[in-house]
């Protein structure tokens, strides 16, 4: 199931002989080994010999040694040098601090540091909320980690987490030009995390909380939501239950049913797991049913934690005991955050007609997509390589830019069912199909659609409570 891709891109620099078929054994080469060309460019040419750079995505470093063995193993190759094209991008970080204002002289420095600057310190120590408008406070998010469960790496810890909360930190610059900065911390205690994070809370006008293990991830966000004037989002859970609400809501128009009627199964009730339930259950649902590696979670199944007790309390109507293949049995909807491989084709002919699988483990899903559209009508991954990749990256920018822009001091389910419509909303019926649920990471009217409706919802909030 699996093919080459960008993640796996090596380019080699190979010296060969000046022949007719130089070209044509090299790339055939690549190609014999399972390799995908992605470009071909020669850097050097002599009467008897040419230098080339054959860039190729491969399935996983062993697949790019076999790819560079083979070009080296051809007659008259030899292969110069190998540079890891995803390591590249990365040498000395992905992100920087630029000045916004010229510091051209003395003049600017005055007022830019001392002594201008004292005066705008006194203005805020005045009145605290001028923060928000004389400082980077007004356009800046922490991204929030311990390292404890990152992507499907586990607990590697705050160092090994940074280029993630780098690449974090660029997407939400690229897609609504916020400002955000990598906050990974050297603890897993539940109580010092909240207590770092509440110290630094005075830079930020919002905390975005990111790989942090459950269930102290659940301790943590609702702590710090009560105890922060500012929005705090933990996007493993809530980013994931936006995306999966959109989503599910275009699925269900392709197949024509409606989600009071459906029985909805989800895998997995981790973080992502829990808060996809909790956000579906506003949308009334006929009933979820949850599993996890025990089962079916149920009321009598016991070894309940408190996230367990209240998913069993809210869920499974009928308290449905058994196996994740049970549940399948007559259910419309099938949402995976768990693990590889769990079931097959067999298991989704038991799903009601017009079924709707989104196995989202990554970076192998629950299911193979190719045995799951075999009965499914609609069928979603985590993958980019794959249609219908249900992807954080269309919530969390928009989400904080219109948190931002309304000056929100907390977040709420409102907010996140207006970015999930404002992301379903951005498929119209024109481009709606089964293999077109969700729009594109690049589509330009995502993240300022669900700005404004983010916007729009947290100024309601803010009225209400006026």
């Amino acid at each position: 199931m699996p093919v080459p891709g960008p993640g796996y891109s090596i380019t080699v620099r190979v010296e060969a002989p000046a022949s007719s078929t130089a070209a044509g054994d090299l790339t055939t080469a690549v190609g014999r080994v399972g390799g995908v060309l992605t470009a071909f460019d020669v850097v050097e040419s002599h009467p008897d010999s040419i230098v080339v750079d054959i860039s190729a995505n491969a399935l996983s470093e062993n697949h790019a040694q076999d790819i560079t063995q083979t070009l080296d193993s051809l007659p008259g190759v030899r292969v110069r040098k190998v540079s890891d094209r995803t390591f590249l991008i990365h040498l000395g970080g992905k992100i920087e601090v630029t000045p916004k204002v010229a510091l051209r002289n003395r003049d600017d420095l005055s007022r830019a540091y001392t002594p201008g600057v004292a005066r705008v310190c006194q203005a805020i120590a005045a009145n605290p909320e001028d923060a928000r408008r004389l400082t980077i406070k007004r356009n800046t998010v922490a991204v929030v980690t311990d390292g404890s469960a990152v992507l499907g790496l586990g607990n590697i810890g705050p160092a090994a987490a940074l280029p993630v909360m780098e690449g974090k930190a660029a997407l939400f610059k690229k897609f609504a030009d916020v400002d955000a900065w990598p906050v990974c911390l050297d603890t897993q205690d539940t109580e010092e995390i909240i207590k770092i994070v509440k110290a630094i809370a005075p830079v930020y006008a919002g905390i975005n909380l990111e790989d942090i293990a459950a269930p102290r991830c659940f301790e943590i966000e609702a702590r710090l939501r009560e105890q922060l004037d500012i929005p705090v989002f933990h996007d493993d859970q809530h980013g994931t239950a936006i995306v999966v609400v959109a989503a599910l809501r275009n699925a269900l128009r392709v197949v024509g049913k409606n989600i009071e009627d459906c029985k909805i199964v989800v895998s997995g009730v981790g973080a992502a797991g829990s808060a996809i339930i909790r956000l579906l259950l506003r949308k009334g649902p006929g009933d979820i049913v949850a599993a996890d590696i025990d089962g079916i979670v149920h009321s009598a199944r016991g070894n309940l934690d408190d996230n367990l007790t209240w998913i069993a309390e809210h869920t499974n109507k009928e308290q449905q005991a058994g196996t994740l293949h049970e549940a399948l049995v007559g259910a419309d909807v099938f949402i995976g955050v768990s693990a590889p491989n769990l079931f097959g084709a067999e298991q989704v002919a038991t799903m009601k007609s017009d079924a709707v699988v989104f196995a989202l483990a990554n970076p192998d899903p629950e299911i193979d997509p190719l045995e799951a559209q075999k009965h499914a009508a609609v069928v979603a991954t985590g993958r980019s390589d794959f249609p219908n990749q249900i992807n954080n990256v269309l919530a969390f920018p928009g989400v904080f830019r219109g948190l931002l822009d309304a000056h929100a001091h907390q977040i709420d389910d409102s907010m996140l069912l207006a970015a999930a419509d404002a992301i379903a909303d951005v498929v119209d019926n024109g481009k709606l199909n089964a293999s077109y649920i969700v729009p594109s990471v690049f589509d330009n009217a995502v993240a300022p659609a669900v700005a404004e409706a983010v916007k729009r919802a947290a100024k309601a909030v803010q009225a209400a409570q006026r």
